[in-house]
């Protein structure tokens, strides 16, 4: 049974890179394609898109999955049965919902949005774009329920493929759209971006046209599961849904957390760089900040807090068993985990920012310049998201809002006053404070109700920070020397240049680690695991 929960989260894992990494290298046609006007104008609608989609759906996969899977477990399969029956009515009604709201919600945003005539964009770019996207919140939370279903039976595998399948078709419909659009028919930016952002919607068809065909294949076994049901729990629909709606807040409260920091800057950057005089450059720095360096920024965030994440099980256990010692240990091992994989990411992306952002959009010094002061944030959003798990595994979820809405508070009241101060860098100030304080409420909860005491965390932490300095410098003198001879400006030597860098940094803090014998106590397990396949002791 263990090996099937094991093998059955690698799946969904997997699924999920793969669906990110897909989602990170489509940026660099589409943004050949439609520039930096389209780059902003496709996140105009998909901000908002984010936040209602989140709202509708995130967590439902998790808390239907996990409501279905403690009733299987009692042999009670007509519970699970029904919950999934009523739930796709229930989604279905959700989703029609988000989409009628976000679509006619549009001209309001769009307003705030595009404050000036200066602007590249106009309102009714924005209007159409976003009415473009909304469509998909039709079916995605409808699929969402169809995903938990699966995942509360144990079969990871429908959601890994209708993930990755979804993402596929969604990338090839926008590229493909895009590329017609403008290199076939001539036609316009405006356009293209509509067609790339109603993918979203033909990419939620081909995730669930996979689903069906799961439910077509497994619908013997359920049904045999269902004649074998015991009927002897007796719950109301209602307690379930109270059940689920708990279950699901704290993952629609991290799910938000980054589109609405980004909503905040949707709303008032342009209006801000107008008022400096900066409004014909405000649509492409907001696409460089928010779309393209985002974009980067967020790769280590997501590998180091999923590996931080699969320790808070053990940290709920831990807790719940009043195991003070041992949940003590776990705290100790995903905040060095998270530090140990983000600092030295988070080094090398300033570094080597320009080969970067030439890679991945073009030779552009200003794009270089701000992805260099945002990679730092990508710090932020790691320790928010494992924080913010960590409280949900110690029960304390509730401060997950309170900081939040604190941190979201800050970005508000400051973002204009540092915008009008630093003009692009202001929105990252005001997003790092936001992030900062919200982040500094979460471990001061975790210290209060956990017990924990951060002594160990500051020392490693330091430990940690002393070898990506060591690891910064040389990678730095790397650079510096091979871009002599390897041009930056050109998105294939650009890529050569990361690569070495990269290769030279990774030796480098990986010879400090196992030297300090740093590694061994952050990941005893994969090193015990690694000495065993090499036949070392």
């Amino acid at each position: 049974m263990g090996s099937k929960l094991i093998r059955g989260t690698m799946i969904l894992t997997l699924g999920t890179y793969i669906s990110k990494i897909l989602g990170l290298f489509y940026v660099i046609p589409f943004n050949a394609l439609v520039g930096t006007q389209g780059v902003a104008l496709y996140q105009y609608g998909y901000v908002p898109y984010t936040i209602f989609i989140s709202v509708a759906t995130a967590g439902i996969p998790m808390a239907v999955s996990k409501t279905i899977s403690k009733y299987n477990a009692l042999e009670e399969y007509a519970v699970g049965r029904r919950l999934f029956k009523t739930g796709l009515a229930i989604m279905l009604a959700t989703g029609l919902l988000a989409f009628f709201f976000l679509y006619m919600l549009a001209p309001m945003l769009a307003e705030y949005i595009i404050p000036d005539d200066d602007l590249t964009s106009n309102v009714n770019d924005v209007i159409s774009v976003i009415r473009a996207v909304s469509f998909a919140l039709i079916i995605v939370p409808f699929m969402s329920l169809f995903r938990g279903f699966f995942q509360g039976h144990g079969s990871m595998g429908p959601s890994a493929v209708s993930q990755v399948i979804e993402q596929v078709v969604r990338i090839v419909f926008l590229l493909l759209g895009a590329f017609i659009v403008l290199k076939i028919l001539n036609g316009s930016t405006v356009f293209a971006v509509q067609l790339a952002t109603f993918a979203a919607f033909i990419g939620a068809i081909g995730g669930l046209v996979v689903l069906f065909w799961y439910w077509m294949k497994r619908k013997p076994y359920l049904d045999a599961l269902l004649a074998q049901d015991r009927g002897k729990v007796q719950i109301s629909l209602s307690q379930m849904y109270k059940e689920i709606v708990i279950s699901a807040v704290p993952f629609i409260i991290v799910g938000i957390a980054i589109p609405l920091f980004q909503l905040v800057d949707m709303l008032t950057f342009n209006k801000t760089m107008a008022s400096i005089g900066l409004a014909k450059e405000a649509e492409a720095f907001y696409a460089m900040l928010n779309f393209n360096s985002h974009k980067i920024v967020i790769i280590p965030v997501s590998f180091a807090t999923a590996f931080s994440l699969t320790l808070v099980p053990l940290i709920t256990r831990s807790f719940v068993n009043e195991d003070h010692t041992e949940l003590r240990l776990q705290l100790n091992q995903t905040f060095q985990v998270l530090l140990y994989l983000t600092l030295p990411a988070t080094f090398g992306i300033m570094i080597l920012a320009e080969p970067m952002y030439t890679f991945f959009y073009g030779h552009n010094e200003i794009g270089a310049n701000i992805l260099f002061s945002y990679a730092p944030v990508a710090i932020l959003f790691a320790l928010f998201s494992v924080t913010a798990a960590i409280l949900q595994g110690i029960n304390r979820q509730k401060f997950t809002v309170l900081s939040l809405l604190i941190g979201l508070l800050l970005k508000m009241i400051l973002n204009i006053p540092l915008i009008e101060a630093f003009q692009t860098n202001g929105s990252i100030y005001a997003t790092s404070i936001g992030y900062g304080v919200a982040i500094l409420i979460n471990l001061l909860i975790i210290r209060y109700y956990a017990y924990y005491r951060y002594r160990l965390v500051y020392r490693r932490s330091l430990l940690i920070f002393i070898f990506a300095v060591i690891m910064g410098v040389v990678v730095y003198l790397s650079y510096r020397i091979f871009s002599l001879f390897i041009p930056v400006d050109n998105q294939i030597t650009a890529l050569i240049l990361i690569g070495i860098c990269a290769v030279i940094g990774a030796v480098v803090y990986f010879y400090l680690s196992i030297k300090s014998r740093l590694i061994y106590f952050l990941f005893p397990d994969q090193v015990k695991k690694l000495k065993q396949r090499l036949g070392t002791n």
